[in-house]
């Protein structure tokens, strides 16, 4: 008989790319050796980069292989393909990103790799921090592939400062680069598909510059995109002193904040999972015979058939994820 599926605490996979720092294990306290974590994949089930179960009969099991045979138990009926549909990750970054696009549905299925829309929450900011998205009004294929030939990238990017709190939308096809001193939450689907236009003169760990894509990027890029990408949230549902508030639905995912002080009970109903992200304070959560306090920075996976659940703080915030 197959183990009854339960509230899995995640434990994630870190990537220590040349621009990141270690924010994500001192803001949280993780228990990790010094480095270099510029991402913590905090559910995925790439293989390059799988999240692992840390508690329970699963515990030290992937998502793959808790999900192989009950993938719509897990996920939810609104997830198709069998694999979890997303991918969620904390950013650290310690220096500013390259300036990069990814392809839409469209553009993916037209000239390849792996679509990816995502949005970024701002979970800490440096004062004068910043994110580019977008690109200027005017701006046409031969203006940026001017740009890129006389290194004036700033000159056509949209420059948003961004503080705690705050949320950024990138579609696929949309122009963007993190600046540093950004610690963020990112929601996309699953993908890994990245076309890097310009890298600001860095150099990779080889001292050779890191590899371009242009020809890539020039084919993906949506040069009619000028919506503002900083996000307006919705509030949803006030209980007491809770406020549970949208930050961006989308046609893959959606994004919530919950504002907890006291207790919350909802539900996951079959249709979709629900992902936990303990931004601040701590959580205790209830479902079923599951009982646990969840400290901040903690990442919880609810599978679409966990029914009623609870969550019960003197004061957290929380950052629920599921599908539209």
């Amino acid at each position: 008989m197959s183990e009854t599926l339960y509230p899995l605490i995640l434990k994630p996979a870190y990537k220590d790319y040349l621009w990141g720092g270690d924010k994500i294990i001192r803001y949280f306290k993780r228990d990790e050796p010094p480095g270099v974590y510029a991402e913590s994949w905090e559910v995925s089930d790439r293989p390059e980069g799988p999240s692992v179960a840390a508690n329970g009969p699963f515990a030290g099991k992937t998502l793959s292989e808790i999900a192989e045979g009950r993938a719509a138990e897990l996920f939810g009926n609104r997830s198709t393909g069998g694999k979890f549909p997303l991918l969620i990750k904390l950013i650290d970054a310690k220096q500013k990103l390259s300036v990069q696009v990814h392809p839409d549905d469209e553009s993916a299925a037209r000239y390849g790799g792996e679509a990816k829309t995502e949005m970024w929450y701002v979970l800490d900011a440096e004062p004068g921090a910043y994110v580019y998205a977008g690109l200027k009004e005017g701006v046409d294929r031969d203006v940026f592939s001017k740009a890129i030939e006389e290194d004036t990238f700033e000159d056509v990017l949209v420059k948003i400062p961004v503080g705690k709190g705050d949320a950024v939308f990138m579609r696929g096809g949309r122009v963007h680069a993190i600046g540093e001193g950004c610690l963020l939450l990112e929601v996309q689907q699953n993908s890994n598909t990245t076309y890097r236009i310009y890298d600001w003169g860095r150099f990779g760990s080889d001292g050779k510059s890191r590899q371009m894509h242009i020809d890539e990027a020039l084919q993906v890029i949506h040069w009619d995109d000028t919506e503002s990408a900083r996000v307006t949230e919705s509030p949803v549902a006030e209980r007491g002193e809770s406020r549970l508030t949208e930050v961006l639905t989308t046609p893959y995912f959606r994004l919530e904040r919950l504002d907890l002080h006291g207790e919350w009970e909802d539900e996951c109903d079959g249709s979709t999972f629900h992902v936990l992200f303990v931004a601040e304070g701590e959580v205790r959560l209830k479902a079923g015979q599951f009982d646990e306090t969840i400290a901040a920075g903690t990442s919880c996976l609810l599978p679409s058939v966990l029914g009623d659940y609870s969550g019960a703080s003197a004061g957290a915030v929380l950052l629920r994820v599921s599908l539209p």
